[in-house]
């Protein structure tokens, strides 16, 4: 099994849960699309356009994705959803 590892803003989808799993091994596609049959509304919150969705990054085993969508994720890997950082000033 992946464990995916949910970041606060999206944790309404997964009952609170910080992190869930779901069976692993294949493209990180393919371990979306599982995670989105287990908690619905999750997929559209990270892809877009066929891709990452703009303000999401995604670490598997600890490394940032470089193939995107196309990432292979071993079947006990970890899958870390990192949501983008706001705020600050401008000095």
């Amino acid at each position: 099994m992946a464990t995916i590892l949910i970041p606060t803003a999206l944790r309404s989808y997964t009952a609170g849960r910080t992190e869930v799993e779901v069976p692993g091994g294949g493209s990180l596609r393919q371990v979306i699309d599982k995670l989105d049959a287990a908690y619905p509304g999750l997929k559209a919150q990270l892809v877009e356009d066929d891709g990452i969705r703009a303000g999401i990054a995604i670490a598997i085993n600890d490394e940032l994705t470089s193939a995107g969508l196309l990432e292979q994720v071993p079947e006990d890997g970890s899958v870390n959803i990192l949501p983008a950082i706001g705020g600050g000033s401008q000095a």
